[in-house]
């Protein structure tokens, strides 16, 4: 079958949930954790929260500190 073929590929997700849940469940958590990133980043650069707390942050978390 094609790689591609949607059919194919709906097989291979639901054996993917089913032999390996462990590995499910770690790509959930890494796509919260992405979203939270994703969050943290726009505080981070957002210029109308005071650049201390920003700086703060950034350090507190190991991230780049905003300059402006």
């Amino acid at each position: 079958m094609a790689d591609h073929d949607p059919a194919y590929v709906a097989v291979l997700a639901t054996q993917l949930q089913h032999r390996h849940p462990a590995l499910t469940a770690a790509e959930t958590e890494l796509q919260q954790f992405r979203g939270f990133k994703a969050i943290v980043a726009r505080f981070i650069n957002n210029q109308s929260i005071a650049l201390d707390i920003r700086q703060g942050l950034a350090h507190d978390l190991q991230l780049p500190t905003p300059e402006k």
